[in-house]
């Protein structure tokens, strides 16, 4: 899965923000406000990361449970399609 070119996610504070850019900006109206774990399974997914990718990466990085992991991946990847964020 590979998140689509036109968004970017930045740091503004404490915060991370997920903005279109390009041609988007006219489709995507708003940003997305991102917790740090999102931030971290976004930036995989901008490179293209498969699902197994992130959740060795989040148990690498995060002091949690395969299932948790799992469940939690699942969340996000079905939010990032329902946002239609991917390519």
């Amino acid at each position: 899965m590979k998140i689509k070119d036109d968004f970017v996610l930045r740091k503004v504070a404490d915060s991370y923000v997920v903005v279109p850019v390009n041609s988007l900006t006219l489709d995507f109206n708003g940003i997305i406000n991102l917790n740090e774990t999102g931030a971290f399974l976004f930036a995989l997914l901008q490179k293209g990361a498969a699902k197994e990718d992130l959740l060795s990466k989040m148990l690498d990085e995060y002091e949690v449970s395969p299932e948790k992991a799992s469940s939690d991946i699942d969340t996000f990847i079905q939010k990032a399609k329902d946002a239609d964020l991917f390519e």
